[in-house]
């Protein structure tokens, strides 16, 4: 059986997700973002969550942007945007929310406070979706969009999230949507193991910015350790592969990580931060600054929507 239950702990009021049978839970935030606070599973008697979250509601508040956007929902565009402007329509635009270095960085409602829809659970699922209703607050995005994210747990500890975007403009709107977790397994990352299925890795400049050309990528094509490796890479996938597309995997724990993004993600944003306790993995519908260089920039006509579907499950390896 699957259950749904709302609680409150260190400030959070939080939507929790659960399969009574396998004792694996979802954690979910709606007032921060609607972010994925905790995916727990009951692993060789002892409960892990694999997600690595904020400590309370007030470090969430003081803390999203210093301690790197965790769990959060990268939208109307992910990454970042060069020197916070771009031209779009005819006319420029420049970013008012977050920017570092002169950049605008993972878009504008990664702190909103969502709206609760609709829950459902039965003998199978249990599911949330959430909304929020962008109303072109920074003069940098004037436009109108909604956006709804739904969490659905599935037996066997499978966490599909689906978002949809909807243009409640009056015009076109750019578009780009991603998500940023950060993925522990309880231990440093330099001991666990990665393999991701990709075509090729985007060339950077010192900006962390897309130079436009593209290199052959296959060094994580099979299971290897990640070791002292540093990641702050952008990568295309290959859908020719099977799913999943990426995994994570603790080889002394034996549990893994499957990541299994529908072919709206077609980009995998890997980063590896100075701690090493947890590593990102994000799902992109585009490169970063795709406002400036279009590379598979999204635009959504008046009343137009787009759903991107990515799926989380943690295997036990035992």
């Amino acid at each position: 059986m699957f259950a749904i239950e709302v609680n409150n702990e260190n400030g959070f009021e939080k939507i929790v997700l659960r399969d009574t049978f396998s004792k694996t839970f979802v954690d979910i935030i709606p007032s921060c973002g609607a972010i994925l606070y905790a995916f727990t599973v009951f692993h060789n008697g002892e409960f892990i969550n694999i997600i690595d979250h904020y400590e309370s509601k007030a470090d969430f508040s003081h803390n999203v942007t210093a301690k790197g956007f965790k769990s959060c929902k990268l939208s109307p565009f992910a990454c970042r945007i060069n020197n916070a402007t771009y031209h779009f329509g005819e006319k420029d635009y420049h970013v008012e929310k977050f920017l570092l270095n002169g950049s605008a960085l993972h878009g504008l409602i990664y702190d909103s406070p969502f709206t609760d829809v609709e829950q459902f659970a039965d003998e199978s699922s249990a599911g949330v979706t959430m909304k929020f209703a962008y109303a072109g607050t920074d003069k940098g995005y004037p436009f109108h969009y909604d956006c709804l994210v739904a969490y659905h747990l599935k037996k066997d500890n499978e966490l599909t999230i689906v978002t949809e975007i909807i243009n409640k403009d009056e015009g076109l709107i750019p578009m780009q949507d991603g998500w940023h977790p950060y993925f522990s397994l309880g231990g440093k990352i330099d001991d666990l193991q990665l393999e991701f299925q990709s075509k090729e890795i985007l060339v950077f400049n010192d900006a962390l910015l897309p130079t436009g050309e593209m290199k052959p990528y296959k060094e994580f094509d099979s299971i290897k350790k990640i070791g002292e490796r540093f990641f702050d890479n952008c990568f295309t996938l290959n859908f020719a592969e099977c799913q999943p597309l990426c995994v994570l995997r603790d080889p002394v724990k034996k549990l893994q990580i499957e990541i299994r993004p529908d072919s709206h993600y077609p980009y995998l944003q890997i980063y590896t931060p100075p701690h090493r306790n947890s590593i990102a993995i994000e799902n992109l519908s585009a490169p970063p600054d795709t406002f400036n260089n279009k590379i598979d920039l999204i635009t959504l006509q008046p009343g137009e929507n787009i759903i991107f579907t990515t799926t989380y499950k943690i295997t036990s390896l035992i």
